[in-house]
């Protein structure tokens, strides 16, 4: 049937006029027979993603709009992860909603166009995360020297799983590896790849370090490992994570969120791991160092015995009791004589100073004539300080007086003044004058 034909617009209506639904399904055959393989150019707007893991979407140009869906089944398939303003490539197929009288392009790959905008986006993402810190090298891990369980997260189809096991066995075999598997390109995968990197880290008993691996490819191919989502999972691993993602020159933001950036997948097994030739050399030096050393240590206990078989101590060991009893000796008289001098010199200086107490003795004074007289108290001992004046006497005070060799208790009976030391002074120039 073509409805589309045979219509005389003046005339009248005919009696098998088709319905909406007719007309609508010979669009969608006319149209999904003719457009089963079309690639278009645009722009991205207008992006949702829907709960049931689909993406509704448009494509727009300086003409026109045109309504797009990726499937979820479709996402693993895609080169990028589509955003708004992001300029894309797309292939795909017209297909008619019926049910609304609208037609979208069903998308099953996506590129991206050129590589400006994806370089805009990776320099302002880049920006961002620098200025958070998760670059700093301040915040990067030591790897472990001899790791004994290391885990890989990469594509298990891929050839970057094959480089790095095969570089391992040749360098350390002992260690067990575990894969991990995820995808590596394409829309989602950079979510994928963070829940690999979280899987990872929950390996019981834990690994020591995580691998990070990926072949080479164009910026596009490589886009997972740029995506934010991805980078602060690396920054974020509990474990040392080695990212060896594409060739020297590709460098992602993964990478400069890894502890260490490795240049390739086969680098990314080297730097995870020691070399066991090189270890087998090193104790095989330590051996050899070992041995001399030894060898050494018996030459030189050697001599010290060939020398203490022909000392002194040995052949004669009384002469040595004998030295040690002589300068005992010696040390002995030496110490007498100097006990002797001390003792000496001692009794000079306590003679020395029992004549200066002597001297000033108060006895010695009571001696030569000399007393000292108290007011005398009850039971006749001496009351308060001696006395220098006769002033505070009286007749009839009763006084104690202290001379060389006994005391004397007195009774006042007259006080005769002299006027004191001035007098006595004056008295004794007049006699001085007239002699």
């Amino acid at each position: 049937m073509e409805p589309l034909q045979g219509i005389d617009r003046r005339a009248d209506p005919p009696p098998d006029v088709p319905g909406v639904g007719e007309v609508t399904a010979a669009l969608k055959a006319w149209l999904e027979g003719r457009f089963d393989d079309v690639w278009v150019g645009g722009e991205v707007t207008n992006l949702v993603r829907a709960g049931s893991g689909h993406l509704y979407l448009a494509l727009k140009d300086e003409s026109a709009v045109l309504r797009a869906v990726v499937w979820r089944g479709a996402l693993p398939h895609l080169a990028i992860t589509p955003e708004d303003g992001l300029e894309v490539v797309c292939h795909g197929r017209i297909e008619v909603y019926a049910p609304r009288g609208t037609y979208q392009l069903t998308i099953d790959r996506m590129h991206a166009v050129g590589t400006g905008a994806l370089e805009a986006r990776l320099r302002r993402l880049h920006a961002a995360l620098e200025a958070e810190g998760l670059f700093a090298p301040a915040r990067k891990r030591r790897l472990p020297a001899f790791p004994r369980r290391i885990a890989v997260v990469t594509s298990p189809a891929g050839a970057a799983l094959h480089d790095f096991l095969q570089t391992l066995r040749g360098r350390w075999p002992v260690a067990e590896v575990f894969v991990v598997p995820s995808r590596v390109q394409g829309a989602g995968a950079a979510a994928e790849v963070a829940a690999a990197l979280a899987a990872a880290a929950r390996i019981t008993p834990p690994v020591d370090v995580i691998a990070l691996v990926r072949g080479g490819g164009s910026l596009e191919d490589l886009w997972a490992f740029n995506e934010e989502v991805l980078v602060r999972a690396v920054a974020a691993s509990p474990l040392p994570v080695v990212s060896g993602v594409g060739h020297e020159i590709d460098v992602t933001l993964a990478d400069l969120a890894a502890d260490v950036r490795a240049l390739t997948p086969t680098d990314a097994a080297v730097r995870v791991s020691p070399d066991r030739r090189d270890l087998a050399a090193g104790v095989a030096s330590l051996g050899t160092r070992l041995e001399a050393g030894l060898v050494r240590r018996v030459a030189e206990s050697r001599a010290r015995l060939e020398r203490y078989a022909t000392s002194r101590i040995l052949a004669d060991p009384t002469g040595i009791v004998r030295d040690r009893r002589t300068t005992l000796d010696a040390q002995a008289a030496r110490l007498g004589r100097l006990a002797a001098a001390a003792v000496d010199r001692a009794g000079e200086r306590l003679r020395a100073a029992a004549g200066r107490l002597e001297s000033v003795s108060p006895l010695a004074i009571l001696a030569r004539g000399y007393s000292v007289t108290w007011r005398s108290g009850a039971g006749g001992a001496a009351d308060g300080p001696a006395l220098t004046s006769a002033s505070g006497l009286a007749a009839g005070d009763t006084i104690l007086t202290q001379l060389s060799d006994g005391r004397v208790t007195s009774r006042v009976e007259r006080i005769e003044r002299d006027g004191g030391p001035a007098a006595r002074a004056e008295a004794r120039d007049d006699r001085e004058g007239r002699r």
